[in-house]
């Protein structure tokens, strides 16, 4: 059994606890997660089965989030999850002065992650060194956002905002929401959060636990071709014998015009069956066709 499940992370549950479900569903040890969501958020989590677990490094970046943006609040996790830091009145604040400032956030920004995120910093968690009382000042990282779409405006002593949000990988999105606050000076912490796209998964079509449980026990659960969340990779085509020798790891150069640094779906040219994953390989002698990963 190998694929993708399209899982819906519950409030509350880890992603190591979801992968952990989805083993003892499956009686299958080889289970994997893209992409960990933290435990007071929600939404997809692509969930790799077998061998594809080996997979979910080519699953396509780009992820979405509808988030709730509180005001007057900071806490030490940037989250309702942490200790209060300050608390005050934000009812000022407009829907219109918050929508001046969100071009600031967009495209590629530098983004400072929470003290408490799974981030190393000289072999440990910032998580755990936080823990520990220890103060360290996390790494600055380049981020992309793409879209910040506003969707509902709640007015209040601590009003609330939520926000729907595009971006790249290694976004955090409890820094845009404590950043936000600072920006108003107001001070701002993240309320809510889903993720409503991921890995090429989207929120429309997960699966609850429930939901899988009952398919399981139904043997109706269908999971996601590996050919099919890949099929947005470039596809090389390679006659049988090619394939054969490919797939027992011999490199030769490619049969047609590809791009190094690029990942490429190999196929098997008479039955169109999804081989594995190839990357160009540059060489004194020439270029040849590497294995990344073979099924």
């Amino acid at each position: 059994m190998q694929g993708f499940l399209n899982f819906y992370k519950p409030q509350g549950m880890s992603s190591h606890d979801c992968v952990g479900a989805v083993r003892r569903l499956l009686g299958i040890r080889k289970v994997g997660h893209g992409g960990t969501l933290d435990p007071l958020a929600a939404g997809v989590l692509p969930i790799a089965v077998g061998r594809a677990t080996r997979l979910l490094p080519y699953l396509p970046e780009g992820k979405a989030y509808r988030a709730i943006v509180r005001f007057g609040l900071t806490t030490t996790t940037d989250d309702l999850e942490g200790e209060i830091l300050t608390q005050q009145a934000a009812n000022h604040l407009t829907v219109t002065d918050i929508a001046a400032c969100l071009p600031e956030f967009k495209g590629t920004i530098a983004q400072v992650p929470p003290a408490f995120s799974a981030i190393q910093v000289q072999g440990q968690r910032l998580y755990d060194l936080a823990r520990k009382g220890r103060a360290v000042t996390p790494p600055t990282r380049t981020v992309v956002i793409r879209t910040l779409t506003v969707q509902n405006w709640q007015p209040g002593e601590q009003p609330e905002l939520t926000l729907d949000i595009d971006c790249g990988p290694g976004t955090y999105i409890r820094s845009i929401a404590r950043d936000l606050g600072d920006r108003l000076g107001t001070g701002a912490t993240l309320a809510h959060l889903t993720r409503t796209r991921s890995g090429g998964f989207s929120l429309e079509h997960s699966l609850t636990p429930e939901a899988v449980t009952e398919l399981v026990e139904k043997q109706a659960l269908e999971l996601v071709d590996p050919a099919i969340a890949l099929e947005y990779l470039p596809a090389i085509a390679l006659s049988a014998d090619l394939a054969r020798r490919w797939q027992q790891g011999q490199k030769f150069p490619p049969p047609m015009v590809i791009w190094p640094d690029n990942p490429y779906r190999v196929l098997n040219e008479a039955s169109g069956d999804f081989l594995g994953i190839a990357q160009l390989e540059e060489r004194e002698e020439g270029p040849i066709l590497k294995a990344k990963m073979v099924l």
